[in-house]
């Protein structure tokens, strides 16, 4: 599934083609793709379709209008592109056409990608935690946060409602540049790997930003081309390879249901959290 990164390379590759151009109508190729909406629904009186701006919260895309916004999630296979030709190719879910006389073609294999509509952000503001590029993440949540918390640090990092963005990629990258076990339990976590882990999230995310996104199967951006982030990874998908730092082979492990890579000797496993706070769950 795409994660910030790869939703934020897609973000900004749209912005160029649809600000200030006007949704015209929006075609269901596959019916359940809009969520909670029919396409008239956009189009109601009173209702514009000018793109003000495209922006990410989270793993969604975002399109704005005057007074109502567009909120596109990719899930696994999602791709959104403005196609060369006027073909509808195959997987198409939806086709939404533009004053401009563009088309962008939302185009999905698995079909597990949806668009919503909604009046504005509070809809997904409401199931997601601060971005961890943002300046609500800094040093300080993160450690309150964390203490209040008794919970797996990998399953707590990967919770959208904790932190949005990150998914298994960038959290193993995460941890392992932090030195920080996936097995870890959150408030067992010492100040100084706060530090490091808070550091290590924002320079990860940053620079697989820079790289325009990891390309492990499916993703790639508007024009076709893949994420360049796949070269710099330093723990995640190199199972029975050595690591970088130490030489120990580097371990496939199963954490919070999902398959895991950790270096043994790198990555302290850190367990006797103290029972955490009954309140402020925020």
């Amino acid at each position: 599934m795409p994660e910030l990164p790869e939703v934020q390379t897609v973000v900004n590759g749209l912005k160029e083609g649809l600000v200030g151009d006007r949704i015209t109508c929006i075609t269901p190729i596959w019916e359940k793709v809009l969520s909670n909406f029919i396409p008239s629904d956009l189009f109601i009186k009173g209702k514009k379709t000018l793109i003000q701006d495209v922006t990410r919260r989270a793993k969604f895309i975002i399109i704005h209008f005057p007074s109502s916004i567009l909120a596109i999630h990719l899930r696994m296979t999602g791709k959104l592109f403005f196609p060369v030709a006027n073909q509808i190719p195959k997987h198409t879910t939806a086709v939404i056409k533009l004053d401009s006389g563009k088309k962008l073609i939302f185009h999905d294999t698995r079909k597990f990608g949806r668009i919503y509509l909604y009046n504005d952000l509070t809809p997904i503001n409401e199931r997601h935690g601060p971005e961890p590029l943002g300046k609500n993440f800094s040093v300080g949540w993160l450690h309150r946060a964390l203490q209040q918390r008794k919970r797996n640090i990998k399953a707590l990092l990967l919770d959208q409602s904790f932190l949005a963005g990150l998914g298994n990629i960038y959290v193993d990258e995460s941890l392992w540049a932090a030195g920080i076990h996936p097995g870890s339990i959150s408030n067992a976590l010492p100040a100084a790997r706060i530090r490091r882990l808070h550091e290590a999230v924002q320079a990860i995310l940053k620079a697989a930003i820079t790289a325009r996104g990891t390309t492990i199967i499916d993703f790639s951006y508007l024009n076709g081309q893949s994420g360049r982030y796949a070269s710099q990874l330093r723990i995640f998908g190199r199972q029975g390879q050595p690591c970088i730092t130490c030489g120990r082979e580097i371990e496939k492990i199963k954490v919070a249901g999902r398959g895991t890579y950790v270096c043994s000797r790198c990555q302290k496993k850190y367990t006797r959290g103290q029972s955490a706070p009954q309140q402020d769950r925020g």
